[in-house]
């Protein structure tokens, strides 16, 4: 963003805006993707993503007007991040496992935290010197070169490869044939093989009656707003006014991902042993302390504090996932990945409106310590929340008909 504003003289308002409609697209793209994930196959839909977000990314060195970095950055990259996003690791576990589904989410989901741990300190460098163009073709090149080992390696399934789900008892004369169906294909109305975006919004209909939906999707709207919205799109600007160096707070954001690494798995290995619902209230719990004491260790130099926040909000960053997607299958089933969807779109829809209003409180002040200080209320309101969603099975709430196996 700083060489952005540097070159151009765009505010933070308008570079603001184009990362809102990415995270945007980002979440919106996600229950239609889980879909067409179901209907053409998980290989196909990550191959066109990666395209996209790799054309995106290559056209954005073009870009001298801010209605093109809203095509680019937003709609383009958008579309491309949000077919695969986090339902990608949600439809892998659910199709290819049956035991262990939270560790392999929590292990899926760090490949993001992998992702920014290798991109960001090399993105910031090259922002710099030689400049931002050569930083977004260091992404169309790394998304692109991924294409054809997702059209070699990648399975649909494991009836692709005459496999059950790891976990599941092997019927009646054993292995199922390569190309046989498995039971764990949807089924709604409109039949497993229904389009896909009438399948997503039927999907969202049913779930849309059940109380735990809306808890989730509360939850997880705060949880985007407090970590793509904010952390990652505005913490380099704010560190950046307290005259730290954007390399140096890009290597924070690093950090943070090795950590996220760690969390994420270790919060997958404990959803497959604890009540995910307390674990969720205890995330967003401490990634409030957190948030609330963020304005108070900003300098110009790196401080062991900081370090110490960068560490527990790193563990925490995506923690939330695995329990989220746990609750989204114990309560809707075979539904699960494409309700994890919309949740994941409410996830992006907070991200989107934290990026933009947090932009604006700087505009207006100066400083970001009002957005800090709100992000931090929220997560209180998110750890209430999650703390009092009903499991499943025990309280009057119903699940409707097709919402659940």
């Amino acid at each position: 963003m700083v060489p952005l504003q540097q070159e151009f003289g765009w505010s933070t308002t308008v570079l603001s805006a184009a990362v809102s409609i990415n995270l945007v697209l980002f979440g919106l793209t996600a229950p239609f993707a889980a879909a067409l994930m179901e209907r053409f196959g998980i290989r196909a839909v990550t191959a066109i993503a990666l395209v996209l977000i790799g054309t995106g990314s290559a056209l954005t060195v073009l870009v001298n007007q801010s209605w093109q970095i809203l095509l680019t950055w937003g709609l383009l990259i958008g579309l491309g991040t949000g077919s695969m996003a986090l339902v990608f690791a949600a439809t892998v576990a659910n199709t290819w496992f049956v035991k262990s589904r939270g560790l392999v989410i929590g292990i899926l989901t760090a490949g993001s935290a992998a992702g920014q741990l290798v991109f960001l300190p090399f993105i910031a460098m090259l922002a710099q010197d030689p400049g931002w163009r050569q930083a977004s073709l260091l992404i169309a090149a790394g998304a692109l070169a991924v294409v054809p080992l997702v059209l070699k390696f990648l399975k649909n399934s494991p009836a692709d490869v005459g496999a059950l789900p790891y976990g599941e008892t092997a019927p009646a004369g054993g292995a199922l044939p390569a190309g046989e169906a498995l039971s764990e294909s949807p089924v709604d109305e409109a039949g497993p093989r229904s389009n896909a975006a009438v399948r997503a919004l039927q999907v969202l209909k049913r779930a849309s009656r059940v109380r735990t939906f809306w808890a989730l999707v509360a939850g997880f709207a705060i949880c985007g707003a407090t970590t793509n919205g904010l952390i990652g799109t505005h913490f380099i600007p704010s560190a950046h006014d307290h005259g730290m160096p954007e390399t140096t707070a890009a290597g924070l954001l690093a950090v943070v991902g090795i950590f996220d690494i760690v969390g994420t798995i270790a919060s997958g290995w404990l959803t497959d042993r604890f009540n995910p619902r307390i674990l969720l209230a205890v995330y967003y719990q401490f990634r409030g302390i957190g948030l609330l004491v963020l304005p108070l260790l900003l300098s110009s130099e790196v401080q062991p504090s900081m370090i110490v926040f960068v560490v527990i909000y790193g563990l925490d960053w995506v923690a939330t996932v695995p329990p989220t997607a746990a609750i989204c299958r114990e309560t809707f089933g075979a539904d699960g990945s494409v309700v994890f969807g919309w949740v994941f779109a409410a996830h992006q829809l907070g991200a989107a409106a934290a990026a933009l209003g947090a932009g604006a409180i700087r505009d207006a002040t100066g400083q970001y310590t009002y957005a800090w200080f709100g992000a931090a209320a929220m997560c209180t309101i998110a750890a209430v929340i999650s703390a009092t969603i009903r499991k499943h099975g025990s309280s009057r709430e119903t699940v409707p008909a097709g919402a659940a196996a």
